[in-house]
């Protein structure tokens, strides 16, 4: 039910805004969450932003690079992603939630896309 877009191959230092899409979701009812998972590694809680877009949260290592933000009435979701580091580099993955407060456990969020690739190399 969400479908991400976006990624691509980005020189460090470089920009990238990855785009979700939630066709058959009402993502008004919903907290959303940007997750990344790089080879071997668990995967981590990167952003996530309130139904009304009046609370956002992000994870230190991206907090003043990337902004979350969302059109309810297009049923999206989107990751500005700036100064782009090799560290950066994973499969990105849009999720919904149902709470109160924005979580960051992978195991709070119900529904989740495929993933779109992000690679940040020279």
């Amino acid at each position: 039910q969400l479908v991400e877009s976006g990624g691509d191959l980005v020189q460090p230092g470089g920009s990238l805004r990855l785009s979700c899409a939630a066709p058959g979701l009402t993502i008004s009812w919903y907290i959303m969450g940007w997750f990344r998972q790089a080879p071997g590694k668990e995967r981590e809680f990167v952003a996530g932003i309130s139904p009304s877009s009046d609370d956002v949260k992000y994870s230190y290592s991206v907090e003043g690079r990337f902004t979350i933000s969302r059109e309810n009435d297009k049923n999206m979701v989107y990751l500005e992603m700036n100064s782009l580091l090799p560290a950066d580099t994973a499969v990105y993955y849009c999720a919904s939630a149902q709470h109160y407060l924005i979580r960051t456990a992978p195991e709070d969020y119900t529904y989740w896309g495929p993933g779109t690739q992000v690679t940040v190399s020279s």
